[in-house]
């Protein structure tokens, strides 16, 4: 059986329409959009649906986050994120997180993310102290049962954490120091032993819709040889390797003492970019660094909240686009933008880079914004021939708004009012797949109800957990803000 949507509005992000709004009809088949048209064919036993006054666009991709954080929303705030990662990423006091929370923190995570109407989440599972094939698995179960597209990350961390922050270690006790420095690490051939396992386990599981990608923390945190090898597993098994780059000046500062160089620079020369590369973040990287990115067909993904709140810098836009570099959208974890919903990131996308440059012709546009919203950050996740946009062949991932609310009345430009004026009141439908996951407001493939009073009635267990873990690592907060006040002050030359 086939639905069958007749004369919408529509925002197709293809080619030829990109994200003005046209009347089209649209026929799904088997999870895949088969005609896209002024009309299309209707055959017995099809749902229609009536596109008067609705809106139609694709799912929404956000193209960098952090499920682990959804149990730490709204705890925290002026923090910048070396502090901010002290109490959010604890490294005293922490003890692993049993597969049956991570199932529900996932299934709460996607819940959300679905009913704002992201269909595709690019999940970089940081789990404290590491990630097990129990969490792993977890996270790719919740998302299965609840019908969302997904890749999901091994993500590693292989240096001593004191190791990848300048400064830090002279404002430590010794028994800080020799007591997060006796952590176990991962080898490379350990993690990528480990990926290789994940692959066979969990990639195109889902009917196709899950993924596995690589997650390599960050230059300063993992190893050349690790870096390396994710790079080419990443290339050779067609997957997102997807690495935290230049997020803060102190991580540009690290770069400059490490290296003498960019860690862009760092990476280049480790033969550790590639077009399945993303960079989550890229702030402080140079004109040469833009280059280098260009260069090797690098996407990258833009938080501006999440840069915003922790007061880390902003991803320079007009410059990667002058440079053709592709573009996606990403919330970050809950805790430091405390929101999973795309829009909101969009929003903010398309208006904080008009106060960093006078010149209006180099603002973002609508277009540029919603392109990273939806095709672009499917293409940040290897996944630009399946979703993204409406085109026939590819997976029926879309929306449908109904227009007829006070979000879109006055009815007018539908691109600028989806960018600017939508709050989620407007959003009837979500589908993945073809298949209808959200019916105004509600999930339809999982008991919401249920869930969210399973996860009500755990936190006060795990707030208990993290107050505790909070006052174990607060020792840490008085050196970590001397490094981070250090950092600031540090002249960065490499590539400046």
């Amino acid at each position: 059986m086939a639905t069958v949507i007749v004369d919408a509005d529509v925002i197709t992000m293809d080619r030829d329409t990109g994200a003005t709004p046209v009347t089209r009809s649209i026929r799904i088949e088997g999870g895949v959009i088969a005609e896209i048209g002024d009309s299309v064919a209707i055959r017995e036993g099809d749902t229609v649906i009536d596109g008067t006054d609705r809106l139609v666009t694709p799912g929404l991709v956000n193209a960098h986050t952090h499920s682990w954080e959804t149990l730490y929303k709204g705890r925290y705030d002026n923090l910048p994120l070396e502090l901010w990662m002290l109490y959010s990423y604890p490294i005293l006091g922490i003890e692993p997180l049993p597969a049956d929370v991570v199932r529900l923190r996932s299934l709460v995570f996607a819940m959300e993310s679905l009913t704002s109407g992201v269909t595709t989440l690019v999940d970089d599972v940081l789990e404290t102290p590491g990630q097990s094939a129990g969490q792993l698995a977890a996270v790719f179960g919740a998302y299965d049962e609840v019908g969302i597209r997904a890749n999901v990350s091994g993500h590693v961390i292989n240096v001593p954490f004191l190791d990848t922050l300048p400064f830090v270690t002279r404002w430590l006790p010794d028994e800080i120091v020799r007591e997060v420095g006796g952590q176990s690490l991962l080898t490379a051939d350990e993690y990528l032993a480990f990926s290789r396992e994940a692959f066979a386990s969990h990639d195109r599981t889902g009917g196709g819709r899950l993924r596995y990608m690589l997650a390599p923390s960050a230059p300063q945190r993992c190893t050349p040889d690790l870096l390396r090898g994710a790079t080419e597993l990443a290339v050779a098994r067609d997957a997102e390797c997807h690495i935290h780059v230049l997020e803060t000046r102190t991580q540009a500062v690290t770069a400059d003492l490490l290296h003498g160089t960019t860690f862009v620079e760092y990476l280049r020369d480790l033969d550790a970019l590639s077009p399945n590369t993303t960079f989550a973040h890229g702030i402080w990287l140079t004109d040469s660094d833009i280059d280098i990115v260009a260069e090797h067909g690098v996407s990258v993904s833009h938080n501006p909240l999440s840069n915003m709140k922790l007061g880390s810098g902003l991803a320079p836009w007009r410059a990667y686009h002058d440079r053709g570099v592709t573009l996606g959208l990403g919330t970050d974890g809950c805790s430091s933008s405390d929101t999973p919903r795309i829009l909101e990131v969009a929003k903010a996308a398309a208006l904080v880079h008009k106060i960093t440059d006078p010149d209006p012709d180099r603002w973002p546009r609508v277009e540029e914004v919603l392109t990273a919203a939806t095709v672009g950050g499917a293409r940040t996740a290897r996944l630009g021939d399946t979703v993204g946009s409406l085109e026939v062949g590819k997976r029926a991932d879309f929306l449908v708004y109904d227009l007829t609310t006070l979000a879109f009345t006055p009815r007018s430009r539908l691109d600028h009012q989806w960018v600017y004026s939508e709050n989620g009141s407007s959003l009837e439908y979500v589908y993945v797949d073809g298949r209808r996951v959200v019916d105004h407001g509600q999930v339809t493939t999982v008991d919401q109800e249920a869930i969210l009073r399973e996860f009500r009635a755990m936190m006060p267990r795990i707030a208990e957990w993290q107050d505790a873990v909070d006052r174990a690592n607060s020792v840490l907060h008085e050196p970590f803000t001397r490094m981070y006040r250090e950092a600031v002050a540090y002249p960065l030359t490499a590539g400046r």
